[in-house]
């Protein structure tokens, strides 16, 4: 793997953290175009109150607007984890070129984790690499839910 996939992902990671400390579950997204970041998103699902506020939606987004269409076919996108149906949905009509992602979703993953829809017959269907920074990726996961569950158990233990 290139030292350019991983300082990528890295940036990815940096908003999955900042994701964390807000309270959000820690994903995080760049979208790269000929070496220059043109997307970043964060899961703001918890902040916005909105279905469609992962990661990859935002990133998607901002790309959009950087660029000024919504055709991203010149583009790849490097998330922290793999995407769900929705944002697979999103990448395949946004004709990203390639996907990097980090730790695999066995809960709600479409690029493997429980179905691969890039594997179907739709047209301009993306690269796909996993496990890029897999273990940093899956660790921010780990001690977020970790996390959760103490502060829960914390609760549960004052009643």
């Amino acid at each position: 793997m290139a030292a350019e996939q991983e300082r990528y992902m890295e940036e990815a990671l940096a908003l999955a953290r900042e994701a964390a400390a807000a309270g959000e579950v820690p994903v995080g997204c760049v979208i790269v175009q000929s070496g220059r970041i043109v997307g970043r998103g964060r899961n703001r699902r918890e902040e916005t109150q909105t279905t469609v506020s992962h990661a990859e939606m935002e990133a998607i987004a901002q790309a959009n607007r950087t660029l000024g269409t919504w055709r991203l076919d010149e583009c790849e996108l490097y998330v922290t984890l793999e995407p769900c149906p929705m944002c697979a949905g999103a990448i395949l009509n946004a004709r990203i070129r390639r996907v990097w992602y980090g730790a695999r979703d066995r809960a709600f993953g479409a690029c493997g984790g429980v179905t691969n829809l890039f594997m179907e017959e739709f047209p301009n269907r993306p690269a796909l690499v996993g496990g890029i920074l897999g273990e940093a990726c899956q660790e921010v996961l780990t001690a977020f839910f970790r996390e959760i569950r103490n502060r829960e158990a914390k609760k549960e233990a004052e009643i």
